[in-house]
C-alpha cells in the first residue's frame, strides 16, 4: 500500500502539464459552459455546501457562488487555486479554495452534492487511483447524496493515434490578439487504456510570424461504458442518470462524453 501512495503521488505530480498556466488555460476554457447550466440545475434540488473536485481556476466553483450557493473548491494544483481566488476576490465572493489529492480528501463536511467536471475523472490512470478518487467522493457524501461528473467517450474516433502534430483548432488571444493554432499528437496504450497526448501551441502575430511555440504533455484514461457501471456500483453509487453530453442527449455509439449522475446508495 505505501508503495501505491508513492506511484499514486508520482504520476499525478508529473501529469500537470497542461495546468502550469492558468491564465492561458482559463482562455482556452472558459467559453464553455454547458456543464455548468447542468450543474445549477441539479444544485438547485439540494441544501448545504457544495463540494466541487478538481475545481481547478474555479470556473463552475465561482459562477454557483454568485448564485449564491456555499461551495468549496478542491484541487491539486496550486497554481490554479492561486488563480481561482485572484478571481473570487475580484467579485467580492467568500470560496473556501483548498489545495487537496482528490485520492486523499480529508475535509472536515459531509454533502448532499459533489460534482468534477473538465473530463478530470480521466486524470486517475490506474484502477487503484480510480477506487480511491470514489472512495474520497463515497466518504464525504451523506446517504442518498449526488455525485455528478464526465469523461469523454472512448469512440474509436476519439482514440485515433496521430503520431504527427494533427491540427486541432485555432482561437484568438483575448489580451495579445494572437492567433494560436492548436495541435495535438497522441498515442493509445491499449492494455493501460492510457492516452499519451502531447499539445503544440503556436502564437502567431498579424503578419503570420509565429511569436511563441510551446508543447505540453498529459496522459488521460478512458473507461468504457460497462467498465464503468461495474466501478461505480462497487464503489456505493447507483447511476441515475447517464448523458452523452451535458445537454442531457441520450448516451449513444456517437457522443463524445458520457455524463454520470450518481447517488450514494452504500458505504
Amino acid at each position: 500500500m505505501f508503495l501505491g501512495v508513492i506511484f499514486l503521488k508520482k504520476y499525478i505530480n508529473d501529469n500537470l502539464d497542461e495546468y502550469n498556466d492558468p491564465v492561458l488555460y482559463d482562455k482556452e476554457n472558459e467559453p464553455f459552459q454547458q456543464d455548468i447550466a447542468l450543474i445549477l440545475k441539479w444544485a438547485s434540488r439540494v441544501k448545504g455546501t457544495i463540494i466541487d473536485l478538481a475545481c481547478g481556476t474555479g470556473r463552475a466553483t465561482i459562477p454557483l457562488a454568485n448564485k449564491g450557493y456555499n461551495v468549496i473548491g478542491v484541487d491539486l494544483e496550486k497554481k490554479m487555486l492561486d488563480e481561482a481566488i485572484k478571481k473570487s476576490l475580484k467579485q467580492n465572493l467568500s470560496i473556501d479554495f483548498i489545495q487537496q489529492d482528490c485520492t486523499q480528501l480529508h475535509l472536515n463536511i459531509k454533502s448532499h452534492f459533489i460534482y468534477s467536471i473538465g473530463n478530470s475523472f480521466q486524470h486517475f490512470l490506474t484502477n487503484h487511483a480510480q477506487d480511491k478518487f470514489l472512495e474520497s467522493v463515497n466518504k464525504h457524501l451523506v446517504m442518498g447524496g449526488i455525485f455528478i461528473f464526465g469523461t469523454r467517450f472512448p469512440s474509436e474516433d476519439e482514440l485515433v493515434e496521430s503520431s504527427e502534430n494533427k491540427y486541432w483548432r485555432t482561437y484568438e488571444d483575448s489580451e495579445t490578439k494572437y492567433k494560436v493554432e492548436v495541435y495535438l499528437k497522441s498515442e493509445y496504450d491499449s492494455i493501460t487504456q492510457l492516452q499519451h497526448n502531447e499539445t503544440t501551441r503556436r502564437f502567431i502575430n498579424n503578419e503570420g510570424n509565429i511569436i511563441k511555440e510551446s508543447k505540453t504533455e498529459l496522459s488521460l484514461r478512458y473507461v468504457f461504458p460497462k467498465e464503468m457501471e461495474r466501478l461505480l456500483n462497487s464503489s456505493g453509487f447507483e447511476i441515475v442518470h447517464v448523458y452523452g453530453d451535458w445537454n442531457e442527449t441520450p448516451l449513444t455509439n456517437a457522443s463524445n462524453e458520457m455524463i454520470y449522475i450518481c447517488k450514494k446508495i452504500a458505504k
